[in-house]
């Protein structure tokens, strides 16, 4: 059994939601899930992604918006590990 590619995913979720010239830049995301994932618990992964994807849609879900949260949201990953070394 072949499993499909994340990109062919990412297109076939994009189309079943409507959503014409979806773009995304996925290791973008798989970054911040894994940023989520080693500095809050591994169970942040999907919800911080979750999150920030709302995010940038509220913010009018244009690629600069999708930065501009996946951004946002790696900063504080960055703060939270910092704190947490440190406690």
């Amino acid at each position: 059994m072949t499993k499909i590619t994340l990109d062919d995913w990412v297109a076939a979720m994009a189309a079943e939601l409507g959503l014409d010239d979806f773009e995304v830049d996925v290791q973008q995301v798989l970054d911040l899930a894994g940023d989520a994932a080693h500095s809050v618990t591994r169970l942040a992964a999907p919800l911080t992604t979750f999150v920030a994807g709302y995010a940038a849609g509220r913010a009018g879900g244009t690629t600069d918006d999708i930065r501009e949260a996946v951004d946002a949201v790696r900063a504080l990953c960055v703060r939270v590990a910092e704190e947490t070394e440190e406690s």
